[in-house]
């Protein structure tokens, strides 16, 4: 398939101080076949200085694509990236956290099946392959899996890392989804929808993985562990 542009969702709420190494990442990372790249960031309404930090990018690299949305009130990461697809403008869409624990480097792992024709979803797996993998917490490890299992029993996918942030939509299909969840129930949410649409290639690749530590400014606890399982069960079962 010919991919002219890849639109890179990048959601942000209280990322300042980091948000520029990000942007730098994805300023200088090259994709295969001269495909170019869309940088939509959503401000998911930072109380810090967020907004500063993107203008200030945007005035220093000017031939940079950044389309800057912000939410006026808090909603949520699942909120922003609704937001962020709905403005997507790429023949495919990827999903980008704010944080330096994915390498975007590996968009091209993840493009390589759209390329070939042959995905329509591509999911980046933080459990296969023989890329680099910080090590941290067992009982988050755990609960991924968990969840995963979980989720694949409800889609019949064979998914390793359902609740990766690395998952690569063609744009068209990510829009036409109806999606509700607006904090951090958009990862069953969007696997179980895509995972209904009739006739769709799901592919998963191995990526690295450079997890932060709670100190670093990891957001994730165990209350969302039990939203996620409760989002398997609506979105699987009770919210077809």
């Amino acid at each position: 398939m010919e991919i002219h542009k890849l639109s890179i969702i990048v959601p942000a709420y209280n990322e300042g101080p980091t948000i520029h190494h990000i942007l730098n990442h994805l300023l200088e990372v090259k994709l295969i076949n001269n495909i170019e790249k869309e940088i939509v960031v959503v401000n998911d309404a930072s109380t810090d200085n967020t907004e500063q930090a993107v203008f200030d990018y945007q005035a220093a690299h000017p031939d940079f694509p950044i389309n800057y949305l912000k939410h006026e009130v808090n909603k949520g990461k699942g909120a922003a990236l609704h937001t962020g697809f709905q403005a997507a403008t790429g023949d495919f869409t990827i999903v980008q956290d704010a944080d330096l624990e994915y390498d975007p480097e590996e968009f091209n792992i993840l493009l390589a099946p759209a390329i070939k024709g042959v995905a329509d979803v591509v999911y980046g797996s933080r459990f296969m392959g023989g890329n680099a993998h910080r090590i941290l917490f067992f009982w988050h490890s755990i609960g991924n899996k968990f969840l995963t299992f979980l989720s694949n029993m409800f889609t019949n996918l064979n998914l390793t890392d359902m609740e990766t942030c690395y998952k690569l939509f063609r744009t068209d299909v990510i829009k036409s989804l109806d999606l509700k969840e607006k904090r951090f129930g958009f990862e069953p949410e969007v696997t179980a929808k895509v995972a209904r649409i009739p006739k769709i290639r799901i592919y998963e690749v191995g990526i690295s993985y450079y997890g932060r530590t709670f100190e670093e400014g990891k957001k994730i606890s165990w209350k969302d562990g039990f939203r996620a399982i409760y989002c398997i069960l609506k979105y699987n079962l009770f919210s077809r």
